[in-house]
């Protein structure tokens, strides 16, 4: 079966100099790959000197730039590219519209907005608009990876924060997974993918905002950085919170409720246990069965709902108290659960559903969960230094 890969960018260069050598890797291997791109770049820098022409008009960077975008993307041998707000890229029953570059400024921590933006840049929009543009791409292509930017864009850069924000949002909802890209070597990341040859011919095709020399690239602002230097991304799974993550109040709370609870149904089901109903003559022991499936049902729904050992443990111990204090012999000399076949069923069926319910395997955190093998056409992350 074909792989599919969506790539989210925000501007034009970016699709090269972050996941250049990733594109060539799974066009190689013969994938579906799609990149979408939110905007032209008309704010961006230009290095070149015969080029300086092209800031005095956004609107004619924006054009030159997605010309540079198309060499770039034919050097990768991608063949499906889209412009986040076209037809192809746009929610149902939506006008087209376009997403125009927000611009940055450099302070004093990094990248930062600029005091004002077109109300058409991307940061204006919505950020539902946004999201639901990109998801109409993922419903259509039903990629099995999404890849964008991690949540500080990578060096911040408010376009790349939206991308962020709204792929993520988008690949929550549809249900596709979502990996973002790890720019720093040091990052613990999922996935490692090496550098390609192919790589330095995009990044040369940007020639406004790319510096090619030799075995290195940089940007206007930046210092030189190797093209054969591997690429990393991280699976960023939903947030998800957990027992442990809640207070200690609430934690003690939850337990003792699931001790009452466990207590009630069990008091509950052993004065219930040994009812029976005629049933064309043969007698059907349904006490029993209804308490063994309700006893299950609530140490198991415990289990998963709290995902976690505590509240089942708190639950299974109130029930089988209130069930072991009711079956010894009262004062006035009754006994509730008899020693008879179902006495002795309802006796120990309790303590072998909750060692079950307790007893099977703790799932794993998000955070700590293995990758998916042999996701797109990477190796797994290598200790140590960087491959270049």
């Amino acid at each position: 079966m074909t792989e599919r890969v969506l790539f989210v960018h925000a501007h034009p260069d970016d699709e090269s100099i972050s996941t250049g050598s990733t594109i060539a890797t799974l066009v190689d291997r013969g994938a579906t790959v799609t990149v979408v791109t939110c905007t032209r770049g008309e704010l961006g820098e230009v290095i070149p000197s015969d080029l300086e022409y092209l800031l005095d008009s956004p609107a004619a960077l924006g054009e030159y730039r997605e010309g540079e975008l198309r060499a770039a993307l034919t050097a990768l041998g991608v063949t499906d590219h889209r412009m986040l707000g076209e037809a192809n890229a746009r929610w149902a029953g939506l006008p087209p519209r376009r997403y125009l570059d927000s611009g940055m400024r450099w302070g004093e921590h990094g990248a930062e907005p600029l005091d004002s933006s077109d109300s058409a840049s991307l940061t204006a929009a919505e950020l539902g608009e946004v999201a639901a543009d990109i998801a109409a791409v993922l419903i259509e292509l039903e990629p099995d990876v999404v890849i964008s930017y991690d949540s500080n864009g990578g060096y911040g850069h408010p376009d790349h924060i939206r991308a962020h924000q709204a792929t993520r949002t988008a690949a929550e909802v549809i249900g596709v997974p979502f990996y973002t890209i790890d720019e720093s070597p040091a990052a613990k990341s999922t996935l490692v993918v090496p550098g390609s040859d192919r790589k330095r011919a995009a990044l040369a095709a940007h020639r406004t905002q790319v510096r090619v020399e030799g075995d290195t690239f940089s940007l206007a602002s930046g210092d030189p950085m190797p093209i054969a230097a591997a690429e990393r991304f991280s699976r960023l799974r939903p947030a998800t919170t957990t027992f442990a993550d809640h207070s200690v109040a609430s934690r003690i709370a939850s337990s003792i409720i699931a001790l009452a609870l466990g207590a009630f149904v069990g008091v509950t089901l052993t004065v219930a246990h040994e009812a029976t109903l005629l049933v064309a003559g043969v007698s059907v022991p349904w006490g029993i069965i209804a308490a063994v499936i309700i006893t299950a049902g609530l140490l198991v729904g415990l289990r998963v709902v709290f995902d976690t050992r505590i509240v089942p443990a708190c639950a299974a111990i109130g029930l089988i108290a209130a069930s072991a204090l009711l079956s010894l012999q009262s004062p006035g000399g009754t006994i509730l659960v008899a020693a008879s076949p179902i006495g002795y069923a309802w006796t120990f069926a309790p303590v072998i559903i909750g060692v079950v319910v307790l007893g099977w395997p703790q799932r794993r955190r998000a955070g700590k969960a293995a990758a998916p093998k042999d996701k797109i056409g990477s190796v797994p992350a290598a200790k140590g230094p960087d491959p270049q």
